[in-house]
């Protein structure tokens, strides 16, 4: 389901008939080489920029160009859902300005895509629901303006498990569909940030944002081969961002490398006034980048998760190896172990914030758009039941309509007793007992595979190779969820004929510097990305 005009839909044909040509072809304006922007991290598309090897506008006509060619057709991705259909005048002002005043910053006019929770000028904010497919925001969200304020470039909106949760269908919604992993066509690209994992890692944008409550940018970057951080809760706002629950909620950039990552995270982290939980992320917000640390596997010491194996062979085997390489580059490695509460917290601590906090905060949220539209939870449930949604080629997953009753039944429970043990008495006790973890190890970092499995079928398909024997695939994120201290994932190899897995590097508050080092260093060591044989280079 993409909103584009019939004129937008003829140039990017056009664009798409342009493919057979050489890209970028030097033109009499005193380009160098042609560039190719495939697979080319923020660096070296910020230095082609610099060096006249490109231009912005180049850069998105590129980047729509392939999204005409894989996720409208051949494969089908489905992961963009919107193009942004002033993206090529905003590149032209900022190759412009460029031109004229030299660049505002590393991101100045490259193309990024955004998770369809996260508010966008000109663009609705359906959060992957036919429900709000015409909820325009009048403002973009604080990380949305700060991005755009460095000189990055929105090319589009993304899908998403609907309102951000996936009750067994990941990575689909009413609004936009089912998005597919450009690795395998039978199996998602995990939820909530699907469409941005599958649109990065295909190659559709440079980098892209989503938002993580209890796994949804880490699970999505562990099927799709790409480096995601829930950092610390506090350092980015939310502001302008439909929320799940705004105890467990972030926002957190999914990228190629770990360098881009980090400077995305740096040009998103800073104070907003409008979000309470960020007043004193300035104090810890830094150029992550340029501090970035090649060697320091070499004198760490990690804690490794062992609950968290046994799920899926390949994916321990993968994880195994990636330890014994940390090893091998002098890492002191020590098996570290959880009471069975922080195994599994799921249960005791985030299904129950998130049902009781939903209603009031999403309504709230609602209460900022401009009139027109739905207001209150029990509005989105009736559209969503309605006759026209229900016989549409995509009607809301029956489960997630469920799960929205439940919290409309429940929003009671946020001033229960049992709620507010959870918030003062069990969430403290679980930063506590990992903190004590941390020291009594003298860790650096704790080590687990991201996803106990790789990324299963789409609800729709059957796939056999498939295997996974975990209760909850997740679990293992659901630390970083609960105590809001930051994970970072990072490829870490491919099992099932090149599906990738990650593996995540978790610490405590504001430690995004050193699990971001660790990540690096690892990454360099290995290059175990792949690229999705779905979405391959147009040009070769």
């Amino acid at each position: 389901m993409k909103k584009k005009s019939t004129t937008f839909k003829a140039f990017l044909a056009i664009m798409l008939v342009a493919t057979i040509l050489p890209w970028n072809v030097a033109s009499a304006q005193g380009k160098q080489a042609a560039f190719d922007p495939f697979e080319k991290s923020i660096n070296e598309v910020s230095y082609a920029l610099d060096n006249n090897q490109t231009t912005s506008e180049e850069l998105v006509e590129y980047y729509l160009k392939r999204i005409e060619a894989f996720d409208d057709q051949g494969p089908a991705i489905n992961a963009v859902t919107m193009v942004n259909d002033k993206a090529l005048e905003q590149a032209k002002a900022l190759d412009a300005e460029r031109k004229a005043k030299g660049p505002r910053s590393e991101l100045h006019g490259i193309p990024f895509v955004v998770k369809d929770n996260i508010d966008v000028v000109g663009m609705p904010t359906t959060a992957g629901s036919v429900a709000l497919k015409n909820e325009y925001p009048s403002k973009n969200s604080f990380v949305v303006q700060k991005l755009i304020d460095a000189g990055a470039i929105v090319i589009g909106k993304t899908n998403m498990s609907e309102l951000a949760a996936s009750y067994g269908r990941l990575g689909y919604s009413s609004f936009g569909g089912q998005t597919l992993n450009p690795y395998n066509l039978n199996r998602d690209a995990s939820g909530s940030s699907s469409g941005s994992a599958a649109a990065v890692a295909a190659n559709f944008a440079v980098f892209g944002l989503g938002t993580d409550t209890s796994g949804s940018v880490r699970g999505p970057a562990h099927t799709t081969g790409l480096v995601g951080i829930r950092p610390t809760m506090g350092l980015a706002s939310r502001t302008g961002v439909v929320p799940s629950s705004l105890s467990l909620d972030v926002v957190g950039p999914m990228a190629r490398s770990v360098e881009d990552a980090s400077i995305v995270l740096a040009e998103m982290a800073g104070k907003d006034k409008a979000d309470k939980a960020t007043k004193h992320a300035n104090r810890y917000a830094r150029d992550y980048a340029s501090k970035l640390n090649a060697n320091a596997l070499k004198h760490a010491r990690i804690g490794v998760a062992t609950e968290f194996f046994g799920d899926n062979a390949e994916v321990d085997a993968v994880t195994n190896q990636a330890i014994a390489k940390m090893q091998s580059m002098g890492t002191e490695v020590v098996p570290v172990t959880f009471s069975e509460q922080t195994n599994y917290l799921w249960t005791p601590i985030l299904g129950p914030i998130d049902t009781a906090e939903f209603k009031g905060q999403f309504e709230t949220y609602l209460s900022t758009l401009p009139a027109g539209g739905p207001k209150t939870l029990a509005e989105v449930i009736a559209i969503l039941e309605s006759p026209e949604v229900l016989n549409s080629a995509t009607p809301a997953n029956p489960a997630r309509v469920a799960g929205l009753k439940v919290a409309l039944e429940k929003a009671d429970t946020l001033n229960s007793k049992e709620y507010k043990k959870i918030v003062k008495r069990e969430v403290p006790k679980t930063r506590e007992e990992i903190e004590e973890i941390m020291d009594d190890y003298d860790l650096d970092a704790i080590v687990f595979p991201t996803m106990s499995c790789p990324a299963s079928n789409t609800f729709d398909k059957v796939d056999p190779t498939f295997v996974c024997n975990a209760y909850d695939t997740y679990a293992a994120g659901y630390m970083a969820s609960a105590t809001g201290f930051p994970e970072v994932t990072v490829p870490a190899g491919t099992v099932e004929a090149g599906m990738p897995v990650g593996i995540s590097f978790f610490g405590t508050a504001f430690s995004e510097q050193k699990l971001l080092n660790l990540a690096y260093s690892f990454e360099q060591a290995t290059h175990a990305r792949t690229v999705p044989v779905h979405a391959p280079n147009l040009n070769q």
